[in-house]
Order: C-alpha cells, then structure tokens, then sequence
C-alpha cells in the first residue's frame, strides 16, 4: 500500500539505514591499532600553546608538567595566551616559567581567535618551530606526548589530533560518562578512521599541527566549534587529520549536568555552523576528487542533523504503530536478525572499550548511566540547531585542581610509580 507521506518517510528511512550500517560497521575497525609507524629521535621543535582564560585554579599544575616531559627542552617552548583575564592567570604562568602573552579584545571572545592571534605572534618571533601543538589550561599531558607527535610528524602527518582521556572520570556520574564518550569516540570513531585512512577529526586540545600548514593556509577557525572548522578547512585541501593513539591528554571533564549542557550546547551550534558552512563545499571537493575521506568529512559533520532525525523518525513510529500512515522499509531493506545484532552492539560497544581500557569499577557503575547522558543529547542538539546562528562564547569554569603525578601514575599503565618519579628527578 503506498502513502503520500512516503514521499518524505521513505528518504528518512534510507538516511538512517546509510547512517546506521556506516558506523555501525566503521566501529568494528577502531578495535585493532594500525601497523606501528616508524620511531624516530628528537628531531621536530615544537611551540606548546595553552590557550587560558580565567584559569588560576589548574594552570600552575599543566605548566608544571609540560616542564618535565620526556622531551628535549631546547626542542620546546611553553606559551600561555592570557585571553581576556581578569584574575592571577597570567602572573602564575609567569611565575611558573612559560612565555605569556595577554589578550583583550571583548568582541573576539573565544578561544579560536585567541590561538589565531597567538599563532600570529609565533610566527614573528627570531625562533621558528616545525608545529604547535595546543592545549586547554585544564589538561594534564602523557609524558612522551611530544614524542610521540614526534614520530608522526617524521612520519609524514601534518595534522594531529591525540587521545583525549580524562584527568576526573570519577569524580561524579556526569564526568563519568562524559569521560566514556570520550573513551568510545577515541576507539570507534577516531582511531577507527586512522585504521582505514579516513580523516580523524581535531577535539580542540591535544592537537599538534604542523607550522608549514599553518603559514600556507591559516588558521582561520574561529567559530563555536574551531576545532571541526579547521579539521574541514585543511581537509577541503586534501590534507587529513591522523590519530595519535599513544599521544594522550587528560582533560578536565564537567562535574554538574548543567556545566555538561552548557558545554555541550556550545558544541553543537558551533558544528551546525560549521556544518552549513562547509558541507557544500566538502561535497563538490569529494565528488570532484573522488576523495572518500572528504565525503566522510560531509557524514562526520550530518551527525547533529541524523540525531534529530532519527529522533524525528522514532517519534512518528509511535504513530505509526496507532495509525499507519507510510510504508515500513527498515525491515525489508535490513533483516531484523541485523538491526537486533546493531542493537546489541549499542551495549556492547562500551564494554568493549571499558575492558580494553581496564577502566575501574567506578566507570563499570557509570554504564548504567551512560544512555542517560547519550539521550540528553537530544534536547542538547535541537536548542543547538535552533541557536546555531548564536555565536556568543561560553567559557566553562575549571576548578579541579590535579597533580600530574595524581593522574599519570595512576591511568598509565606504562610506568611504575617508582620509574615515572625517577624519570622526573632527573628532569
């Protein structure tokens, strides 16, 4: 029996089956890591840029341990861009050794044009450096971080991003399963696209860029979501974002449902900017090229417009079940035996990882949680679409004060306690 409504409801269908079997099968191939790229000695000087606004209560503690990596200090420099700071920010990093620079400028507010005009006073200093690599005040840093970025960029990669961790994932259920998002897309999504040579996406900290691409095309991001505009900018020249898997950053995660939302909105006005601004561009590029990992980039940036539409789909369903009113092709296109196996990966996806992990028994706790915080994206998302022309920046407050020592000795399983305090004596 046909409907008039197929018209609108088959096309929906056919998005989510594309959508659903895409990632569903691309999250098998971020359970193996890639042949190991090649080590290399020191070699690449880096510009460590922290970019800080407000940020007295953690600043001193990441300044502290970017001091004692397991790196050649005259290979890097430490930059902190003071951005629009009405408190200690700036004298603390002083005081704690790095080069800082203060900006105030209260109609650029954000931390995109914060790095585009730091990135703009590296590049007329005497010393030159072969990338910059970027974190948030917040962070704390593996210790063989530039080492690792090292590698790849001897390796031939120009754009970076690491793995994102969490320096807090046990402090409430909310950092928690924020924690495991991060966790999920490290493995399923990032790494998973490295493994088959797709692009990689940046995630706004514990990105390592090469200078040479900076000075060819400019920074330019400096929207909501800087990170994804950069990622689609250099990825509409043909030059992908690779993964750094062993190059790790724990970020401070939010503690209250609130500061997740608030934080998460941001997110998603920015991706829909970005979204409708480059996606256009991306898809002519791709067809052009017959580049695959461009047209990726169109699906990584659909994610927030799928989200509402199959949230969009599962709502008619319901009515659908009262009074049908279109034609059902979800099981006759996809055997039910798929779409069950689809479901259970859903569950079984975050075990995986929380296993590969050898998460503690805290984040175990937190599963039961986890599709709470992945259904309140749903609301997230569409104030997200409704205010995406919005582009007033939100900074999001960081209180929690950690040692690195506190966070290396304890999630990285690559040192004893003993050999990592010892490594850094004799820094």
């Amino acid at each position: 029996m046909n409907y008039i409504f197929d018209y609108i409801m088959i096309p929906m269908q056919l998005i989510i089956i594309f959508f659903t079997i895409y990632y569903f099968i691309l999250a098998f191939f971020g359970f193996w890591r890639r042949k190991k790229y090649n080590l290399f000695a020191p070699e690449k000087s880096f510009a460590v840029i922290v970019a800080a606004h407000n940020e007295e209560q953690v600043i001193v503690q990441l300044l502290e341990n970017l001091f004692v990596l397991n790196y050649p200090r005259e290979f890097y420099d430490i930059f902190v861009v003071a951005d629009n700071c009405n408190d200690r920010t700036a004298q603390l990093a002083r005081n704690a050794g790095a080069i800082v620079y203060e900006r105030f400028n209260s109609e650029q507010r954000g931390k995109g044009y914060a790095i585009e005009w730091i990135f703009a006073k590296l590049f007329r200093l005497k010393r030159q450096y072969d990338a910059v690599v970027v974190f948030d005040a917040d962070n704390l840093v593996h210790p063989n971080f530039l080492q690792h970025m090292n590698n790849h960029l001897c390796n031939g990669e120009q754009v970076i991003q690491g793995y994102l961790d969490a320096k807090n994932p046990h402090d409430t259920w909310i950092s928690g399963t924020f924690a495991m998002s991060f966790w999920l897309s490290n493995h399923i999504t990032n790494s998973a696209k490295y493994n088959i040579g797709l692009s990689s996406v940046l995630g706004g900290t514990g990105m390592c860029i090469s200078t040479a691409i900076l000075r060819k095309f400019g920074w330019g991001a400096t929207c909501l979501a800087e990170d994804a505009e950069f990622t689609m900018k250099v990825l509409l020249e043909g030059i992908p974002t690779t993964w750094a898997h062993d190059a790790i950053v724990y970020d401070e995660k939010p503690l209250t449902f609130m500061q997740s939302w608030n934080q998460r909105k941001r997110w998603a006005q920015g991706l829909f900017d970005v979204a409708g601004r480059y996606i256009p561009k991306l898809l002519v590029e791709g067809i052009k090229r017959r580049d695959v990992r461009i047209l990726d980039g169109v699906l990584q940036l659909l994610q927030p417009h799928f989200l509402i539409l199959s949230t969009t789909f599962v709502l008619l369903n319901y009515l659908y079940y009262i009074a049908p009113f279109y034609t059902n092709i979800l099981f006759k296109i996809i055997p039910v035996e798929v779409w069950t196996m689809i479901a259970i990966g859903q569950y079984a996806f975050p075990i995986i990882v929380l296993i590969k992990i050898r998460a503690s028994w805290k984040s175990w706790y937190y599963l039961i949680l986890y599709p709470l915080f992945i259904y309140s994206w749903i609301p997230i998302t569409v104030v997200g679409f409704l205010h995406r022309n919005d582009r007033e920046w939100s900074h999001t407050a960081h209180t929690r004060s950690m040692s690195y020592k506190d966070v290396l000795i304890t999630q990285n399983n690559e040192f004893s306690k003993e050999e990592f305090l010892t490594k850094q004596a004799v820094k």
